[in-house]
């Protein structure tokens, strides 16, 4: 269906463009535009491979497990039934790593792995605490390094792709905590 939108949108442009005798100045903008997005793909898929490449080091150089031992309390805290070494916590304390250095693509496979996990210790049986509790916690993550975003600004011509960096802190900090004690709040009564 998409698809069908996105034709007629270019037909009509085209139409337009011929009626209105600007057809060379359209044309131009078409051709700009795929340049403008396969420069600007390039350099958000530098940082993204970059990312990628270091959680794959990590993980073969066993720094997963190091970071998982670290965050370990943390993830304790937040989901009642992962058990400290389990493939559960390791899969979340990566996706958690992953967000906080704003890998948001990087974090996508790590948050499903996790969630996979998480739902071999429900045995299935539809979404527990925990599995509500990580897609708060992904979806609304603690970002130190906006990675995705200021390779974003840089790839736009941005004078101080990093300026973002406070505000972003600021907000990520509120957002997460807010969900954290809405899922607690929620499954306070619950049995687990």
């Amino acid at each position: 269906m998409l698809n069908y939108i996105w034709i007629f949108m270019m037909i009509i442009s085209f139409v337009s463009a011929a009626i209105t005798g600007r057809m060379d100045e359209t044309l131009q903008a078409f051709l700009d535009s795929g340049k403008k997005t396969f420069d600007f793909v390039l350099s958000v898929g530098g940082i993204m491979a970059m990312w990628s490449g270091f959680m794959a080091v990590a993980e073969k150089s066993c720094l997963t497990e190091k970071i998982s031992f670290f965050l370990s309390p943390v993830i304790s805290l937040l989901f009642s039934n992962v058990k400290k070494k389990s493939p559960a916590a390791r899969a979340i304390s990566m996706n958690m790593v992953a967000n906080f250095f704003g890998l948001a693509n990087a974090a996508t496979p790590l948050g499903i792995q996790a969630m996979k996990e998480l739902d071999l210790l429900n045995k299935g049986k539809g979404a527990s605490h925990d599995m509500c509790m990580l897609a708060v916690i992904n979806s609304a993550s603690i970002q130190l390094i906006p990675s995705t975003l200021i390779a974003m600004r840089s790839a736009a011509g941005s004078a101080n792709p990093g300026e973002i960096i406070l505000p972003i802190w600021i907000a990520s900090v509120i957002t997460a905590a807010s969900g954290i004690i809405a899922v607690k709040l929620c499954g306070a009564g619950e049995k687990l």
